[in-house]
């Protein structure tokens, strides 16, 4: 409705009213007194009623008699009102204003435009040629009826209270669009505008536009635009139109079961076909693949209330969306027969193809879930199912997606942590497996994270190396590393200087100059090189050529010492061991258990002869290529009294500490000057 009201605008002036369906009947109804809803509020004078028939005899009154003797045909058979006509009997009506006025009714007959002249009460006082050929009925049958009855103007309170308003003379206009039911069946769309006609009239004009093509034609051009051409199923936007709308409180307020799932799938392999074959074997394949997605949604809607929505998200991503689900199990049968029905072949024009899909299910309560919060569940379940091996299903675990999203905070973050100073160090001694001397120490990071706490590198290191953080940070654990040990050696002349051990990861080696930031850090420290230890993995150093060795063999040169991290778990490649400027290895922990002869809760725990003779063997081995060798791991003392038979060198574990602060080891290098040992 537009136009503006007199005095406060009322609640029905919108723009896109309610549209409903109506059956048109026109058979004549003459309400007894006023019809309901257009009467009077109270405090408002009363409308007088306008007759819409005449009998002989009885005259039409003086206020309204120019609209019903101008605007009405008078219909066959009917007597001629013994009274004259206004238009004629008016002594201010001149030969001219006459004229115009039949020019006007004629106007008004003829005109293609539907309308109908209405009074105050609402009944139609007479309606043209156009109007009855709409509705399917003569004109002359309508007047009398109730406007309202024959447009469906009563169907919602909105458009009655402002067409209610409009005929009170209240509201400028009213302006709406109705369904309207043909006598003989179809439906129709028409567009109904009320508008007051002069004052002196006390009426109101309406006009009715037939509309139903232009909205075939909208219905047309939204199939299109919310349908896939290549499958014909729903696209991303009517799916997730569907999708907010079933998670509006008032779709699951009112009666189902409340909660709701989805089958969000991908084709593996799919980008395989259309690099080998071409798009259009893809695009056959991918509407081959929508035919049987939506014959498992028919299947499963079977005897329910609800068919699942098959819509296409893009690429060869396809969602199934269950309204009113039952539950994890009627989503899992669900993905269970799509996986099933995609098993078969493909037969496209001669082209046999194989394809399988990899398929994320959610299903939770529809209360309190948002379209975005169910899709991110549902993408991260499919990752989860193509990270577990493709051509399955996997159902989403609030815990596993918690660690993730722990992951994903982490790594967002790490360099800012880096800048914000909330990483440290610990350090736990290497002692020396004949003496018990303290002989170094490894520098190990550790992150205060303002949400998850105190985290040690398992939780960040991965990451680091991931996005590339890891260089910021090992330059970071390198200086401090560097600072403290010099600060050790200052504040104990007393005692043997002892080395410190950092890890470098091969990122390092790679994307910074590891070389000239080593060079300048123990420049800027005073650190001598002989008191620093890097350490790498043995999957970092093993067959490493160009620029790694180079590296190696700068820092070695350097007086640098370079160590081997779990030795015995990479490749283990010995051809490169006595190439490499390497004077450590350090023996991973899985080997050391095997010494174990008693557990940490005190039980016996035989140990494992394979381990013995690997770990002896590799000493061995170690010591005749001028190598020193640390076992990792050392947590009982029959573990540490058969590594030092076998002649292992060093030894770390919590044995001899746990990873403590700096402070602690400055109190075991002054108790240990003061027994002249170090």
């Amino acid at each position: 409705m537009s136009g503006t009201s007199e005095g406060q605008a009322p609640a029905a002036d919108f723009v896109r009213p309610a549209v409903t369906e109506r059956h048109i009947n026109h058979s004549p109804r003459t309400p007894a007194g006023p019809p309901p809803g257009p009467s009077a509020s109270p405090g408002t004078p009363p409308v007088a009623s306008v007759p819409t028939e005449t009998s002989p005899g009885t005259s039409v009154p003086t206020e309204t008699r120019a609209v019903a003797s101008d605007l009405t045909e008078t219909p066959p058979g009917t007597p001629a009102p013994t009274e004259t006509p206004a238009v004629a009997s008016d002594p201010s009506m001149t030969p001219p204003d006459v004229a115009s006025s039949r020019a006007f009714q004629a106007a008004f007959a003829t005109a293609p435009l539907a309308m109908a002249v209405v009074n105050r009460d609402g009944l139609v006082v007479t309606a043209n040629e156009s109007l009855g050929t709409l509705l399917g009925s003569d004109s002359g049958v309508l007047a009398g009826q109730i406007a309202s009855d024959l447009m469906d103007l009563a169907s919602d309170a909105r458009t009655w209270h402002a067409y209610r308003e409009v005929l009170r003379g209240r509201q400028a206009r009213l302006r709406c669009t109705r369904r309207l039911k043909h006598p003989d069946g179809h439906s129709l769309w028409v567009q109904v505008t009320v508008s007051p006609l002069p004052a002196q009239e006390r009426a109101v004009l309406l006009s009715v536009s037939d509309i139903s093509a232009r909205r075939e034609l909208q219905a047309r051009l939204r199939h299109l635009q919310m349908h896939d051409a290549v499958t014909r199923l729903p696209n991303r936007t009517l799916f997730f139109e569907r999708l907010t709308a079933a998670l509006e409180a008032e779709a699951y307020e009112e009666g189902g079961t409340g909660r709701i799932g989805l089958c969000y799938l991908d084709l593996d392999g799919f980008k395989a076909v259309n690099d080998t074959l071409g798009h259009r074997v893809g695009d056959r394949l991918l509407a081959a693949v929508a035919e049987r997605l939506t014959r498992c949604a028919e299947e499963a809607g079977h005897a329910r209330a609800t068919t699942p929505l098959v819509a296409r998200l893009g690429g060869d991503e396809f969602a199934l969306l269950v309204e009113d689900s039952t539950g994890t199990e009627q989503l899992a049968d669900l993905a269970e027969s799509v996986l099933k029905s995609l098993q078969a072949p493909f037969d496209l024009s001669g082209q046999r193809l194989s394809v399988s899909a990899s398929i994320g299910v959610v299903e939770r309560r529809a209360a309190g879930t948002s379209a975005t919060g169910l899709m991110q569940a549902a993408d991260t379940t499919l990752y989860w199912a193509k990270a577990d091996g493709k051509g399955r299903w996997t159902l989403f675990d609030p815990e596993r997606n918690a660690h993730r999203m722990t992951r994903q905070a982490l790594s967002s973050t790490l360099r800012a942590a880096v800048e914000r100073g909330e990483f440290t160090l610990e350090y736990q001694p290497l002692v020396g497996m004949e003496d018990g001397s303290v002989r170094g120490v490894e520098a190990l990071v550790r992150w205060n994270h303002p949400q998850f706490g105190m985290l040690t590198p398992n939780r960040f290191i991965g990451l680091a190396e991931e996005d590339g953080s890891i260089v910021q940070l090992g330059r970071w654990v390198l200086a401090t590393a560097c600072r403290q040990a010099r600060r050790w050696q200052l504040d104990h002349p007393d005692a043997a200087a002892i080395f410190v051990s950092v890890n470098v990861a091969v990122r390092q080696v790679w994307d910074s100059d590891l070389v000239a930031d080593v060079a300048e850090i123990l420049a800027e420290t005073g650190l001598p090189p002989q008191l620093l230890q890097l350490e790498l993995t043995e999957s970092a150093v093993m067959g490493s050529a160009g620029r790694p060795l180079q590296a190696l063999q700068a820092l070695s040169d350097m007086g640098v010492r370079i160590a081997i991290d779990d030795f015995g778990t990479g490749y283990s490649n010995l051809a490169y061991l006595s190439r490499l400027p390497v004077s450590v290895l350090k023996l991973d922990g899985a080997f050391v258990r095997g010494f174990q002869y008693e557990s940490r809760d005190g039980t016996d725990a035989h140990p494992n002869p394979a381990d013995e003779v690997i770990v002896e063997a590799l000493i061995q081995l170690a010591h005749r290529l001028g190598l020193t060798v640390t076992a990792e791991c050392v947590e009982t003392a029959s573990q540490a009294s058969r590594l030092r038979g076998i002649g292992c060198d060093t030894g770390q574990g919590w044995l001899y500490s746990r990873p403590v602060a700096p402070d602690r080891i400055s109190a075991l290098l002054e108790a240990a000057a003061t027994c002249g040992q170090v």
